[in-house]
């Protein structure tokens, strides 16, 4: 049986339509869902939205309509946004399906019936842009560190959760398994918030202040708090797997965050589970923010980026290409057009676009797009080459198993430059004019479709709809990443023929 992983993003709070950082993060569970399935392993890869609390019945009130119509506007937005790029999740989550409710309430039942959910009052800065309270000591010159906003005071009668009863036992297990929390920066952000006692979180509010939530099953006057909801849909996602393969996924389960929410996803998250009785999450990767100048890009600051607009304006893949290329995941990244377009030009346009069109023109103009065979072994210039991929292929493979994107897409075009060093040195397009040398050429050019089905191989995880056009202009299918590299020379069946070329990146022009 093939090994079973998880990937999670988080659900998407249904206040704003897809932006940069919800691309960002679902780019990345993507490239990690394909990149698994191409290694041979059985993914299960889910994403979805957000839709109860403070801000939905906010926001649905100010444009006039009820909290699950606008919801159900926002939800359909995000679901038909990842269906257009692409995105190859097995599962699309609404925090208002049925089936997620039902399972909110039985674990809300099973942690109240133990004893860890209790009656009291509480009284706190409260920010509405997060949900959440804040302690002073977390805000930023009184205002929230995220909104820039000052929370407002709000004193109430609430449910609470003793998330306290499970600090030592969170701590031990950080401790114990290095890769609980990545990078390491973040670990070390955590162990800092758990060396203060944990105080006891506020898990519901009252229906005469809110009524747009799930109710709690104890007691029908209030409704969950919404991150003790939202967080909870990781499990409930996996419903409709059966139990032993259930069991076996959330062994592996991996969650894909932005910074801004670690709190609740390495505090708040693992502390429910190990009151309700479920195992902890594998690992939790966070990555940094996208800036446009000096500010995190949101839909409050008015600073953003649409990902439709980008595969309309760019095409899909090379808004990915500059996604993962650009940030290192972890630490943040800065976005400009100007950067974008460099990036697109030098690298896509001029790079992996010149040579596909470049080498699919020398087979159609001296061969009339056949592949002449190789004779014999590969020797020299031409196992240099094959070397070269060979060697992106073992450390790409290593960058992507650990998240470095930036570094698997250098070794791919590192393997891209060589292939242009390669005609160069080999120059097909002078020996085609000496009789005595075209076989010579014929080989070269045949080696080079190599290379070009090896580089389809290689970025179908990063760039699935380019592996798949390179795949249809050859001809060939480049195979998994789990399988064994097809024998240079020898792949091409005799006769083969691939198509004429077909512009991948049309550079862009800047207008003066």
């Amino acid at each position: 049986m093939p090994e079973k992983i998880y990937f999670t993003t988080p659900i998407y709070y249904v206040n704003a339509e897809p932006h940069l950082g919800h691309t960002y993060t679902t780019v990345v569970a993507d490239t990690l869902a394909r990149f698994h399935r191409s290694m041979g392993r059985d993914v299960f890869f889910l994403t979805g939205t957000d839709e109860h609390g403070d801000k939905i019945a906010q926001t649905a009130e100010e444009t006039g309509v009820e909290p699950k119509q606008y919801a159900d506007r926002i939800s359909g937005i995000f679901r038909s946004t990842w269906e257009t790029c692409g995105i190859s999740n097995d599962h699309f989550i609404r925090t208002t399906d049925d089936y997620h409710i039902a399972f909110v309430r039985e674990v809300l039942q099973r942690v109240y019936e133990q004893g860890d959910i209790y009656f009291g009052e509480y009284g706190g800065k409260y920010c509405t842009g997060c949900e959440r309270f804040y302690a002073d000591r977390e805000l930023v010159d009184g205002k929230c560190p995220d909104h820039e906003t000052e929370p407002v005071w709000i004193k109430e009668e609430n449910y609470f959760f003793r998330m306290g009863n499970y600090q030592e036992q969170l701590l031990r297990h950080i401790h114990e398994n290095p890769g609980f929390i990545t990078p390491s920066g973040y670990k070390n952000e955590v162990l800092g918030l758990l060396r203060e006692p944990l105080e006891d979180l506020c898990i519901s509010r009252p229906k005469s202040r809110l009524s747009w939530g799930i109710e709690l099953p104890f007691d029908d006057s209030y409704v969950c708090y919404v991150w003790f909801d939202a967080l909870l849909n990781y499990l409930s996602g996996l419903s409709h797997v059966k139990g032993a393969e259930r069991d076996a996924y959330w062994r592996h389960a991996h969650h894909l965050i932005a910074k801004d929410i670690v709190k609740p996803h390495a505090v708040f998250w693992p502390t429910i589970l190990l009151a309700a009785g479920f195992p902890l999450y594998k690992s939790l990767h966070v990555h940094g923010y996208w800036n446009m100048g000096e500010s995190k890009m949101s839909k409050s600051l008015g600073n953003v980026i649409r990902p439709l607009e980008m595969r309309e304006r760019f095409g899909l893949d090379g808004f990915r290409y500059f996604l993962l290329r650009d940030m290192a995941f972890g630490m943040d990244s800065s976005f400009t057009e100007d950067a974008f377009i460099a990036r697109f030009n030098a690298d896509l346009s001029n790079g992996l676009g010149n040579l596909v069109s470049r080498v699919l023109s020398m087979q159609h103009k001296y061969f009339d797009g056949e592949l002449q065979p190789v004779a014999g072994e590969l020797e020299g210039l031409d196992r240099e080459l094959c070397q070269a991929f060979t060697t992106a292929e073992t450390k790409a493979k290593e960058h992507l198993a650990v998240l470095a994107f930036h570094l698997a897409l250098e070794e791919i075009w590192r393997a891209i430059a060589a292939c242009d060093k390669y005609v160069v040195e080999t120059a097909p397009f002078k020996l085609w004019k000496q009789e005595e040398q075209r076989a010579r050429g014929g080989e070269i050019l045949h080696v080079l479709g190599d290379a070009l089905r090896h580089t389809a191989r290689l970025i179908e995880p990063l760039m699935p709809e380019t592996a798949v056009r390179i795949s249809e202009l050859l001809g060939s299918d480049p195979g998994k990443l789990s399988a064994p590299t097809p024998e240079w020379g020898k792949s091409f069946a005799p006769g083969h023929r691939v198509s004429k070329p077909a512009p991948l990146f049309p550079r862009i022009e800047i207008e003066s």
